[in-house]
């Protein structure tokens, strides 16, 4: 496993110890993490899972009418090269 997977596993980990079913994936560059948030969370257990994700190079929340909201993280594989430093990108 590369250490993105690594590190992505462990995030998906603690995700799962704060109560959210998550999915891990492995793609060429990057292993992407997903947590389903059926239900709505309280503020502190909110704090706790945005200090999880923050230790990924990238997160977001998606949230649709349709599937809910999906907090998703990023793991790069390499480190990023001078032009793409940025912190979080847009919302996909």
């Amino acid at each position: 496993m590369p250490a993105s997977g690594v590190s992505a596993a462990a995030l998906a980990a603690r995700l799962s110890a704060l109560g959210l079913l998550t999915r891990v994936e492995e793609h060429p560059r990057h292993t992407s993490v997903e947590a389903e948030v059926t239900e709505p969370l309280p503020a502190d257990l909110w704090r706790e899972v945005l200090q999880v994700v923050a230790e990924a190079d990238r997160f977001g929340l998606l949230a649709t009418s349709l599937n809910g909201r999906t907090l998703w993280a990023v793991v790069r594989e390499t480190v990023p090269t001078t032009g793409d430093v940025g912190g979080p990108g847009p919302q996909r």
